[in-house]
């Protein structure tokens, strides 16, 4: 199977195929367009030109509006002549999900129209369907006949198109062959694109969107596969993780989905789907994108090759490796905090990193969120520790300490070899990957270091570009059979709070995402780390502190990254929309009044749907789900099966609360 990507081990643009989309450019190389998609009801002509241009100002190089019917559509005239009038020649897009007619209308209006295959054509009721070869190829012409005048349309007008495939609103052909899985969003798109390309229309943009990123991620490698394969070519990829919530989650998922595939040089235009107002979604979009605008690209990578990758990308396997106390094996990764700038470490401190210390019962509470390991540097702490927490320190400071069975030394590589003290419990050994050019092939201190029943290795690479760097050596690792765990080391040279949570969920989620790392420590630059005494803010001013200290917004973001690559489930998830002109709620407060009650469910999966269009396909992965069926009006699922129809939205989320008792699903909070 050929490789998805260019480079596994350097940064390197994926080439693909020019799109036109109105004066825009996108693919072959073109920088990566950013994207968002407006919230007002698309009949307000003068709201959504207002809100596009907000956008448009924020950064935005094309706005997608709604089209969910006929009138719609056509009222885009409206917008666009509006937004011409005004100055604003940015492309825009109709989104049309169920309404071919829509899509025939828009598509004679704006620039771009993006249908799902899912549900353009094909209806769900989400029931198994035994089809045969011959039922199967009358259904793909079933398709061709509905989809073919879309295309003639947007091929006569110049009208560029995006098949956007989303995990979990797969028709029920398309289920009853390849399940709800990644091969099955690849081939719904792959229908489309071949009825397209018969009519030899090639102005195709596509994209494979999920709420988990994991899926995500496997679903873009496989299309890209699968069009080489078929083709020969790519087309220009929109990459997306679709009702990724709001906030530091929605932020963290979007970037372990979306930065995993931009560190592999693939995305052409991106969108960062938040529960929030769409104009502050672009300045997450550029600080994604930003990243590889800066790649230096005259500095030459010394991360040796691969002839042939010794995992699958394709499908999750963790790493093999043994245990070493609560690291490796089948433990879920752990978290080391990063304490070496606290000048004094007190009780109070570890508060930052869930252990709460009550001096009354002389007892620690120790919370979902609570940090494995710290790293305190130089420093020996003058209090009992709780007993689940452990520290990491230099090799002198641990010589003095007396307890060797809550503190262990953290080495680098040569300094280990020459030790004439080491723990006989557990040893940690820093590896900086290929930023040295006498360890390009020299790997003998791997060797040295292979298979010790005491050494847990941290890497990190002190590269511009770290994460392909480090891959390689996981790789170097797993061909040598070296079963040690791993700690990946993440230092943040950023500066904003959505700089420094798209850094570490890119760096460590792309490794996470392919089953690389058994433990994650984050840490920031001493000059990022002093400007954050000013208060951590996104683009929307949210303030990230809140009275909160640095310490415990790394120690947040990690079990964030670890939750959103389903490594290790601290806290509830929710699925939750974006919010755009079919929302028939206010979706931000429904999802802050529904987090409110429901945040202590640990590993319940929750989502939040702004409309039937969103729900139950697009929460293909919760456990229970909050859609709105009509204005005012509510409908609860359990998994996928409706369970409460049309409830008041005044009593609905009461309504949560049962359905969650009656399935177990409920415990009160502490």
């Amino acid at each position: 199977m050929q490789s998805y990507c260019n480079s596994i081990t350097q940064y390197s643009r994926l080439i693909t195929k020019e799109v036109k989309i109105g004066d825009l450019l996108l693919g072959n190389g073109h920088p990566i367009r950013v994207q968002t998609m407006t919230t007002t009801d698309t009949m307000n002509t003068i709201a959504t030109v207002e809100q596009t241009i907000r956008c448009i100002e924020a950064g935005a190089e094309l706005v997608r509006i709604t089209a969910p019917s006929i009138k719609e559509a056509e009222n885009l005239l409206n917008i666009k002549n509006e937004l011409r009038k005004r100055g604003y020649a940015t492309p825009l897009i109709a989104d049309i999900h169920f309404t071919p007619n829509a899509a025939e209308v828009a598509a004679r209006i704006i620039e771009k129209v993006r249908v799902n295959p899912g549900n353009y054509v094909d209806k769900k009721k989400f029931e198994q369907i035994e089809y045969t070869d011959a039922e199967y190829v009358e259904e793909i012409e079933r398709i061709r006949d509905r989809f073919t005048p879309l295309v003639k349309i947007c091929k006569e007008y110049g009208t560029a198109m995006r098949i956007g495939t989303n995990h979990g609103s797969l028709s029920d052909r398309i289920m009853s062959r390849y399940g709800d899985t990644p091969m099955g969003m690849v081939e719904s798109a792959m229908e489309f694109l071949r009825i397209a390309r018969g009519e030899s229309y090639h102005n195709i943009v596509l994209s494979m969107k999920a709420s988990n990123p994991q899926v995500m991620v496997q679903a873009y490698r496989l299309l890209i596969n699968k069009m080489f394969e078929e083709f020969g070519e790519c087309y220009p990829l929109h990459l997306g993780v679709t009702e990724a919530g709001d906030g530091e989650d929605g932020r963290v998922k979007s970037a372990a989905g979306i930065g995993t595939l931009l560190e592999d040089g693939i995305g052409d235009t991106i969108r960062v789907s938040l529960t929030e107002d769409p104009e502050f979604e672009i300045p997450v979009c550029r600080d994604l994108v930003k990243r590889y605008s800066v790649v230096n690209q005259s500095v030459k990578a010394i991360t040796p090759s691969i002839e042939k990758l010794p995992y699958d990308p394709f499908n999750y396997q963790r790493r093999e490796t043994f245990v070493i106390q609560n690291m490796g094996g089948h433990h879920v990764p752990v978290v080391v905090a990063d304490l070496s700038k606290t000048s004094n470490i007190t009780p109070g401190t570890l508060e930052s990193i869930g252990y709460t210390y009550n001096a009354a019962t002389d007892k620690w509470n120790i919370s979902d969120a609570a940090a494995d390991y710290i790293f305190t540097g130089h420093q020996l702490l003058n209090f009992a520790l709780p007993g689940t927490l452990k520290v990491i320190t230099y090799p002198a400071t641990w010589q003095q300490a007396g307890d060797k069975e809550k503190y262990f030394p953290i080495f680098d590589a040569g300094g280990y070899l020459e030790a004439e003290q080491k723990s006989n419990n557990i040893n940690f050994v820093m590896l900086d990957c290929f930023s040295d050019e006498t360890t390009i092939n020299d790997f003998s201190y791997l060797d040295e270091l292979a298979n010790d029943p005491t050494v847990v290795l941290c890497l990190n690479s002190t590269q511009q570009h770290a994460m392909p760097a480090v891959r390689r050596m996981m790789m170097e690792l797993i061909q040598r059979k070296i079963k040690n765990p791993v700690i990946l080391n993440v230092d943040s040279h950023w500066q904003t709070a959505d700089e420094h949570l798209i850094h570490y969920a890119t760096e460590a989620g792309a490794l996470l995402l392919d089953g690389m790392g058994d433990g994650v420590c984050f840490g920031m630059a001493q000059n990022s780390y002093q400007v954050q005494d000013a208060g951590l803010k996104n683009a929307s001013g949210r303030n990230y502190l809140q009275n909160k200290s640095v310490e415990q917004f790394i120690n947040n973001t990690a079990f964030s990254i670890l939750q959103a690559t389903r490594s290790r489930i601290s806290k509830t998830e929710y699925i939750s929309c974006p919010s755009c002109g079919r929302t028939l709620f206010d979706l931000q407060e429904t999802t802050a009044k529904i987090r409110s009650v429901t945040n202590h469910l640990k590993g319940v999966k929750i989502a939040i749907m702004g409309c039937i269009v969103n729900g139950p396909g697009e929460m293909a992965d919760a456990d229970f789900g909050y859609v709105g069926s009509g204005v005012g009006k509510i409908t609860l699922y359990k998994g996928k099966e409706i369970v409460k129809r049309n409830i008041d939205s005044d009593i609905a989320v009461d309504e949560l609360i049962n359905l969650l008792k009656e399935n177990d699903a409920w415990v009160e909070k502490e």
